[in-house]
């Protein structure tokens, strides 16, 4: 049986530490082996107590957490899992953290919230486990508008699913699209807020403009749709005009949005003329419905175990014979390009 996973936690509010804690202490696979409030004391502690896990507050005094987390990467790396508030400053913040290389995130409880830090304890137990190599990564820059003249794009959608790991690992896909990239739909597991502003970066780094879906939006060449986080999944639907669709739905999986949701409509829509991709991520979401599209006659993809941060929804999805492909982070962009062409003898 493994150890109790060895996390510190900090966080400049008692209050906080204390609920984080507490709600770790339930998990008999953890152990909150000590507490810190700020990134001088975390330090400290970091070196006499060796966790295998630290949880970071965004906003610290003296050093806020970003600023701490550079420092982790390059003198001591090790998963961190960055604990923000729900507001933009706190979002645009985490988003750069999980850029330089943070595990994943976790957003701060609302008042009356009735499962404060649900998914706390199970990153963390993933994060233990993790063998990814962290290192300071520099932040993704903006690629210069892609040629367009050099790919024709087909009829094809592209759905891709992600969760812990996810932002890296969309960035590295979608810095590789041209400005005509085939319509493309993404459920990333993130809190509500965080999705917009994921969105509004991503439009930043890539060439295609990409937002967050809006029911009713059709799916056009050159655009990528990301599925806003919190109460709805979102859809594809509309085989004459495809659109997106966010719909009111229990969560699948444990997640709303769901990339397996997602991946059913599209398997639906759009069979053969479509391409399923999944990502790094915790659980099995989107497994059953790659496996879907691929029955639909799909190309499927899944990125391979080495590249991922988390390898569970590839693992799963590629056990059940979900993925027709299974390759590394690095090339998933260019085959998503390659098999969404335009064929030489006319449009697919």
């Amino acid at each position: 049986m493994p150890a109790p996973a060895r996390v510190l936690v900090v966080d400049d509010s008692p209050t906080m530490r204390g609920l984080i804690t507490a709600i770790l202490s339930q998990d008999p696979d953890v152990s909150v082996v000590g507490q810190a409030g700020d990134a001088m004391e975390a330090r400290a502690a970091i070196k006499q107590l060796n966790p295998d896990v630290v949880t970071l507050d965004i906003e610290m005094p003296n050093m806020n957490g970003l600023e701490f987390l550079e420092k982790i990467m390059k003198l001591r790396p090790m998963p961190v899992i960055m604990v923000s508030t729900m507001t933009h400053r706190g979002a645009e913040a985490t988003l750069a953290a999980l850029e330089i290389g943070a595990f994943d995130c976790v957003a701060k409880p609302q008042p009356g919230e009735p499962r404060p830090f649900g998914e706390l304890a199970d990153k963390v137990k993933a994060a233990a486990r993790s063998q990814h190599r962290y290192h300071a990564a520099p932040q993704a820059q903006p690629v210069a508008a892609a040629p367009t003249a050099d790919f024709r794009v087909g009829r094809k959608i592209v759905a891709i699913g992600s969760s812990t790991g996810g932002v890296e690992a969309l960035i590295a896909v979608l810095q590789k699209f041209p400005r005509n990239c085939p319509p493309t739909v993404i459920t990333q597991h993130m809190p509500p807020t965080f999705t917009k502003s994921f969105a509004e970066r991503l439009n930043r780094l890539c060439a295609p403009v990409v937002e967050e879906a809006t029911d009713g939006a059709r799916l056009e060449i050159g655009k990528i749709y990301l599925a806003p986080g919190g109460e709805r999944h979102l859809q594809v639907s509309n085989a004459s005009a495809p659109c997106c669709r966010l719909v009111e739905r229990a969560p699948v999986n444990g997640h709303r949005p769901s990339v397996d949701v997602l991946f059913d409509s599209v398997a639906e829509l759009a069979g053969r003329n479509a391409v399923g991709v999944i990502l790094t991520g915790m659980g099995r979401d989107g497994a059953s419905g790659l496996l879907k599209m691929r029955h639909a006659g799909a190309r499927t993809i899944g990125q391979n175990e080495k590249t991922c941060v988390v390898y569970g929804m590839p693992r799963v999805a590629h056990e059940l014979g979900a993925v027709e492909h299974q390759l590394p982070l690095a090339s998933i962009g260019e085959e998503i390009l390659k098999l969404t062409a335009a064929r030489k003898e006319g449009i697919e």
